[in-house]
């Protein structure tokens, strides 16, 4: 993250996002595939580090191996196979979607993953359960827990999505994004922009 003046000389904010060049590798249709949608791909990756099925995949769309593969069902404007896309479909004051994988934060307890506040104080006799979770069900019936009751696990690593997040300025040089607030996910991670 870093931040950007505005023209009122608010300090604002901002990722920076590596978007692009993305390239068309397959394009789907209704009557070939069953839904019509667009398969882009970024991130070279050596031939030796890919399959030979893939290898195929890529020569046909006229480009070297890709890291990561992603479909678009609603994707605006013509586009070709093996065509390049970069961060010209996007303009300043854009609103976009953006998705990731959150960081993992690892096994964590209720007080860190679901904000309880632990059992009580330390005093009246209580030892060493200031961070539990306290009691978790009924008594004879229906003797077990329910499903979904939060309770301590693993914390983070999954799909998060956020919505409306402001372009405040493209450096198509660079194929760099400046996106106004936090996005999901650590540095180097990889992520879907929808407009």
């Amino acid at each position: 993250m870093t931040s950007v003046f505005s023209a009122e000389g608010k300090n604002i904010p901002c990722t920076v996002i590596e978007a692009g060049p993305c390239v068309v590798t397959q394009i789907k249709t209704v009557e070939k595939d069953g839904y019509a949608a667009v398969q882009i791909a970024y991130d070279d990756k050596s031939e030796k580090h890919t399959s030979s099925s893939l290898l195929g995949h890529f020569k046909k769309a006229g480009t070297t191996p890709k890291r990561q593969i992603a479909e678009f069902k609603s994707f605006e404007g013509e586009v070709n196979l093996g065509d390049v896309i970069t961060i010209d479909i996007f303009e300043d004051n854009d609103w976009v979607d953006v998705t990731g994988i959150s960081k993992g934060k690892g096994f964590q307890g209720v007080v860190k993953r679901h904000g309880f506040g632990g059992v009580g104080g330390q005093t009246h006799g209580q030892h060493n359960r200031q961070r539990k979770p306290g009691s978790l069900g009924a008594s004879s019936y229906p003797s077990r827990v329910f499903k979904g009751k939060r309770l301590p696990g693993r914390t983070g690593g999954e799909q998060v999505k956020v919505l409306n997040l402001r372009i405040l300025k493209k450096l198509p040089e660079n194929n760099l994004l400046l996106v106004k607030g936090s996005i999901p996910g650590a540095k180097g991670s990889y992520l879907l922009i929808e407009d």
